[in-house]
């Protein structure tokens, strides 16, 4: 079947399947493969988009359901929060292995667009559920943090 998407400012037509996770589009068909596949049920975050600005798990989105909708992924990110959460990631070393990180990076942007000077409590409840194997969550929040500084100046 044929689908037309809006993925990070441009128009593709996809063909694929119905019910085709919409994490396989965007790596197997779009070649972009900054959204990670991670568990495969919506439980670690790794594959999270924008889906109409609000942040979702690709791998447990359709590609027959969003027909209309703006996509975004990490490779399309440019908001304020964006380059906010970006310049904090870079200031305080969060990462270190790098595998969830641009799931947690779609995360917090989505969390400083809804509330741009989250709580500590805050930002672990938005959080939860972006998993990280290698335990970086004080980072994280840490980065979280400092992002939410760099947009106040």
């Amino acid at each position: 079947m044929q689908y037309s998407l809006q993925l990070n400012g441009q128009t593709h037509s996809i063909e694929a399947e119905p019910g085709t996770p919409l994490l396989w589009v965007i790596r197997d068909e779009l070649k972009l493969t900054g959204t990670k596949f991670g568990c495969g049920v919506a439980s670690c975050g790794a594959c999270t988009v924008h889906l109409d600005g609000e942040p979702v798990r690709s791998c447990q989105t359709f590609i027959d359901d969003i027909e209309g909708s703006e996509i975004t992924t990490i490779e399309g990110l440019e908001s304020p929060e964006a380059k906010a959460v970006q310049q904090a990631w870079v200031e305080l070393d969060v990462v270190q292995c790098g595998y969830c990180q641009s799931g947690q990076v779609m995360s917090a942007v989505g969390l400083l667009k809804e509330n741009p000077k989250p709580s500590a409590e805050e930002i672990d409840d938005y959080m939860w559920g972006n998993a990280c194997r290698c335990a970086t969550y004080q980072r994280i929040r840490a980065g979280i943090q400092r992002a939410s500084e760099i947009m106040e100046a």
